[in-house]
């Protein structure tokens, strides 16, 4: 079967492209759906084969809604299909330390369900791209874009599902001729080492590229790297087994100090994809189990990779390790591999079998499998290069990795498709995962230079990284601590077992909060701002650096301990959310409290809706805005005042606020103003005034 590769967003006529990218999208749509045709029941969907992840059920699901929430954000459709599903099936793929992963907060719904929901996203989606108006070339601020985006997402997905199929017990699974392993296995090669001279790396993409690119992948880059010598294979199922029955697993000193503590928690003793018997080990193919085949590839994680390296340093007496990212580019460029889109002599892009193959069939330059068969593990954490920036409708994708326990893979799997089999991606795992991923081995006595991203870098959470637990600026008390005292005081003598924090940033006006409630739940659409939220509450510590002037900056530490909010952080869960589509279980809160969110959510009348429906009777309303309304995060039609009506007459926020809360609600104080300020730069600040309201719900 040919698969076609991600488009060339350049080039072609207008009418041209969009047939491209309706195949692209049909075929990707097509093929998620077989991958998952191979379940062979209906509870096995509901399976969750990696204990910290979803049961499968939500990643089939989560691709289609992942086309409709991004398309609702870009403004090319204005209504959902089934905002149940689009809450439920949107946020939660990885495993995060904010996840919550408790069965009682989920109801999913039928297979069946799901499979027809899916059949009205291909619907909608085809019948958008086919209908659109977009010119040429396809760039980052094309409305075509964000359908590419969707695509390009659900590839992704297509390997990662397929692994947690792979970790599935083999019960619930079904051969199919679509998705045909390799046949051939025999002894593995001896592997030995290739010189590789020093050279410069360099890499550059410009976000008008003709290729679709992931946030990371933008910028600019040149590295020189020293001579080293390579492996001509990556490390075989046969290289490895000398490992395990050396006693790898059981030898602590082979293993780093984070890898030590993976290995005492598993109780690993071999490969996860390996299965133990009387006579030997087996391999665990996606589909099926069969005997151990030497001769293909390792599937292992960063730290069994790691402990590896250190044995055969140890047996041989040379300086053996993983490469770095640039040391994996220059082997890549000294072999010759020089395709933007990989094609041609490789495993990859599922040109070949849907598993591994011998470490011994595609030869590139004078290595095997640069490109394909495994993705390979490299010592590097991913970090952005010199012009990243995030994609203002994926701003996510990356950023929450930028945290030294992600490390970069490379160069592809037999399934990687679209962007994964491009000469410019850069995807990275927590080195505990398991991807089809494996390794090859260097030899270098070079040090390892690694990206330090201890400090929070991004501008926009830096930013309020200072705003909210940062010094006080022109004598302007710190707005999230005083937004809470306003609640608070407002609280004295009511029960306050549960608040709810909704739009609560990186967390500060949460911890105030948690001071006298026994639960607070804090709920943020970014997950930049969760995930430093959620540092802050695990760390006891949050860095960042400030703009101060230029190319300049400072570095800041924030410690939790010297707020006294300790004790009180422990009484707040963080979790991304949408406002205007709340999941089931924020309900039941005697306060909640909206600081400055109202003027930055497409529908302020469904927040407000929602926000009513989950307040107990007698509960408190805070609402903090500067009103500022926005086209660019809300509709004009959708601002609740701001302008003058049909009669002429002037329609304040403060007014159609009241109005929109009198059925249920009665004011108990302001409106007053509370001011802020958050820092830009050294000499820059912006000073302003956010209007806060009391209500309190009717018996």
């Amino acid at each position: 079967m040919t698969h076609p590769h991600t488009p060339d967003l350049a080039t072609g006529s207008v009418e041209e492209k969009r047939q491209e990218i309706l195949r692209y999208f049909h075929h990707s749509f097509d093929l998620y759906d077989s991958l998952f045709s191979v379940l062979a029941t209906d509870d096995a969907f509901y399976q969750r084969p990696e204990k910290l992840r979803h049961p499968l059920i939500f990643y089939y699901g989560h691709t289609a809604t992942f086309f409709i929430n991004k398309l609702l954000l870009a403004k090319l459709i204005d209504e959902r299909i089934n905002p149940e599903f689009e809450s439920l099936f949107a946020v939660g793929v990885d495993e995060m330390s904010w996840d919550d992963l408790n069965d009682a907060h989920y109801d999913w719904p039928s297979v069946e369900q799901v499979r027809d929901y899916r059949r009205q996203v291909r619907t909608l989606v085809s019948d958008l791209i086919s209908t659109m108006h977009f010119t040429m070339p396809v760039s980052w601020e094309s409305l075509m874009w964000p359908v590419v985006m969707g695509i390009e997402h659900e590839r992704i997905h297509l390997e990662t599902s397929s692994v947690l199929i792979r970790q599935l017990d083999i019960g619930y699974l079904r051969q199919s001729s679509d998705w045909p392993r390799c046949e051939e296995q025999g002894d593995a090669p001896a592997n030995q080492l290739v010189e590789v001279p020093a050279g410069k790396v360099s890499r550059s993409k410009s976000h008008d590229d003709s290729i679709y690119g992931w946030d990371n992948e933008y910028g600019t880059e040149e590295e020189a790297v020293g001579a080293f010598k390579a492996a001509k294979y990556l490390v075989s199922n046969g290289e490895f087994l000398k490992f395990v029955k050396d006693g790898g697993y059981q030898q602590s000193q082979w293993w780093e100090q984070e890898g030590n503590r993976w290995r005492d928690y598993t109780q690993a003793t071999h490969p996860v994809f390996w299965v133990a018997g009387e006579h030997g080990f087996d391999y665990r193919s996606m589909l099926d189990i069969q005997p151990l085949p030497l001769n293909w590839p390792v599937d292992v994680n960063y730290h069994e990779a790691k402990a590896f390296c250190n044995w055969l340093s140890a047996k041989e007496g040379r300086s053996i390790r993983l490469p770095t990212e640039h040391e994996w580019l220059r082997i890549r460029d000294e072999a010759g591999v020089t395709e933007r889109r990989y094609a041609g002599d490789a495993n990859i892009h599922l040109s070949d079998s849907a598993s591994s193959v011998p470490v011994d069939r595609y030869p590139q330059g004078e290595f095997f499998d640069v490109v394909g068969n495994v993705w390979q593990w490299t010592e590097t954490p991913i970090y952005p290069m010199a012009g990243f920036k995030v994609h203002p409708l994926y701003d996510d994708f990356t950023t929450p990795t930028f945290d030294n326990k992600h490390n970069l893979i490379k160069g592809g799997s037999w399934i990687s498709t679209g962007n994964e089999a491009t000469r410019d991606s850069r995807y990275a795992f927590r080195r505990h995962f398991f991807q089809h991923a494996g390794f090859r081995y260097i030899e270098s006595d070079s040090n390892i230079q690694v990206s330090d991203m201890n400090y929070e870098s991004d501008t926009q959470v830096s930013q309020y990284c200072e705003f909210h637990y940062g010094q006080e600026y022109f004598g302007v008390p710190n707005f999230a601590k005083s937004c809470a005292q306003v609640c608070l005081r407002h609280m004295q003598g009511r029960p306050k077992q549960r608040a709810l924090d909704l739009g609560c940033a990186v967390g500060r006006s949460a911890f105030e909060l948690a001071r006298e409630f026994d639960h607070v739940d804090a709920v943020d659409f970014s997950a930049r701002f969760i995930k430093t939220a959620a540092a802050m509450q695990a760390n006891g510590e949050i860095r960042y650096s400030l703009a101060e002037e230029g190319t300049l900056t400072s570095f800041h530490i924030q410690r939790i301990a010297d707020m006294g909010l300790t004790d009180a952080a422990q009484r707040v869960r963080f979790m991304q959310g949408d406002a205007c589509n709340l999941k089931p279980q924020f309900d039941n809160y005697d306060l909640i409290f909206m600081g400055n969110l109202l003027d930055r959510v497409y529908s302020p009348r469904k927040v407000l809706q929602t926000v009513t429906e989950r307040l107990n009777t007698g509960g408190i309303l805070v609402v903090a805005s500067p009103f500022t309304w926005l086209d660019e995060y809300t509709e004009p039609s959708e601002w609740l005042g701001g302008f003058k009506e049909d009669t002429g007459e002037t329609l304040t926020s403060t007014d159609a606020l009241e109005r929109e809360l009198a059925a249920q609600f009665i004011r108990l104080d302001g409106p007053f103003d509370i001011p802020f300020v958050i820092r830009e730069t050294k000499r820059k600040y912006q000073h302003s005034l956010s209007e806060c309201s009391v209500f309190q719900k009717r018996s």
